[in-house]
């Protein structure tokens, strides 16, 4: 009874080893990925660089105010196009149209000062001087006349020598008279010449007066410069303005100028003349075309970014885009048609080479093999792919397990329509 029982005992023991077997067995065996996969596919790519800018006039006008003073009346309102000449503000020059005056008549005067001058003199100053000089060398040649028909009178007894001695002291005094109003003739001349240079003077400081007046008598009514659109009017009637503030800001709109800020990391893709878009969250269904122009040549701190200031010239037709506003900015730096293709998300890097991880039959079971690529233009979800793929090579996508070379796997979405006949991706 004993030898049966132990005999049971044993043939328990054994099925039970054998169940444990299996069981560890199973337990062992790991389980197989779930995966997504997909096919290259044909399809163009545009590489584009998308940011955000800022909208500037090309070639804008500033106003501003050149005297201190109150705004009396604004004729226009901001945003609207004007003509080259409209008035567009009227400013109260009063104290400067005072001033002007008095200047002009400053100006007159010393116009006159001058004329005085340069005729030699007032006219009845320079008559009395020359007129007074006049007479005495008159009454000098008269006396000296007299003294030389004494001295022959004296000779032949005719005339006495107190006669003689009486017109000597008269001719002397004459002779003393002449060089007196030679010397006032002279120092008189000589007044002139310099009552011309300070008249000279006064003359070209009067007129620079009366011009700079003139001018801000003329401020007085601002009038655009140009046609364009006055996009910038800061200012309302009764307000006080100071020199140097400004009044307007105006420029022709039918071309602006869009500065774009590009990250650091993608400035190295950027080339003159290549397509712009534009669009502006205000006008979310309309759009602007425009093109690169100048391209970055350093890069500046723009709060938490560091970027290149990129300038493009935007056609604006219908003068929609207005300086100043925030828009968003795509540039298509490159374009490639009807080339092999992959989802980005299924391309890896490892020491700067580029790879995926194809889906291969090993024995009837799907496993994933690790293939070098080499890829060309990125747009937002995909790479051109110039070689390493074929047609229909399967690649796996990323999902919720980390996929890896010689893993085991079942593919429960794929995309069929992917599977198509094509030439091979340069393999």
């Amino acid at each position: 009874m004993d030898k049966v029982l132990r005999n049971r005992a044993l043939v328990f023991l054994a099925l039970a080893a054998i169940v444990a077997f299996v069981l560890v067995s199973v337990s062992g065996r790991q389980p197989v990925a779930k995966i997504s996969a997909t096919t290259p596919v044909r399809q163009n790519i545009i590489s584009s660089i998308s940011s955000n800018g800022k909208v500037e006039p090309i070639a804008p006008v500033t106003i501003r105010a050149q005297l201190d003073t109150f705004v009396v009346k604004v004729h226009v309102s901001e945003g609207q196009n004007v003509r080259k000449g409209q008035l567009l503000l009227e400013l109260n020059v009063k104290d400067a149209a005072s001033q002007l005056a008095a200047a002009k008549s400053r100006l007159l005067r010393a116009q006159d000062d001058l004329r005085a001058a340069q005729a030699g003199g007032r006219a009845d100053d320079a008559a009395r001087v020359s007129g007074d000089l006049g007479k005495a060398q008159a009454d000098r040649e008269r006396l000296q006349r007299s003294h030389d028909s004494l001295e022959r009178l004296l000779a032949r007894g005719a005339a006495t020598q107190e006669e003689v001695a009486a017109n000597d002291l008269a001719l002397a005094k004459a002779q003393s008279e002449v060089k007196r109003l030679t010397a006032v003739k002279q120092e008189f001349d000589r007044q002139v010449t310099l009552d011309g240079s300070r008249a000279s003077l006064a003359v070209q400081q009067a007129q620079s007066d009366v011009a700079a007046l003139e001018d801000k008598v003329r401020q007085g009514r601002i009038a655009a410069p140009i046609d364009g659109t006055l996009y910038a009017l800061p200012v309302k009637a009764g307000d006080y303005v100071k020199v140097g503030d400004l009044l307007a800001e105006m420029a022709d709109l039918h071309k602006v100028r869009v500065r774009a800020f590009i990250d650091e990391p993608e400035m190295g893709a950027l080339e003159p003349d290549e397509p712009v878009r534009i669009t502006w969250d205000a006008l979310p269904s309309h759009y602007w075309q425009g093109k690169t122009e100048v391209i970055p040549k350093q890069v500046v701190a723009r709060g938490s970014r560091s970027v290149g200031e990129l300038l493009c010239s935007v056609e604006n037709d219908k003068l929609e885009l207005l300086p100043n506003t925030n828009v968003n900015v795509r540039i298509n730096s490159k374009e490639r048609l009807n080339v092999w293709s992959v989802p980005r998300g299924a391309v890896e890097s490892e020491n700067g080479q580029r790879f995926v991880l194809l889906v291969k039959n090993d024995l009837g079971k799907s496993v994933l093999e690790k293939r070098p690529i080499k890829v060309g233009i990125a747009d937002a979800t995909s790479y051109e792919v110039v070689s390493g793929l074929g047609d229909g090579d399967i690649v796996a996508l990323p999902g919720d397990v980390d996929l890896r070379d010689g893993m085991r796997v079942r593919i429960v979405n794929m995309d069929m329509s992917n599977l198509k006949g094509g030439k091979d991706a340069g393999s």
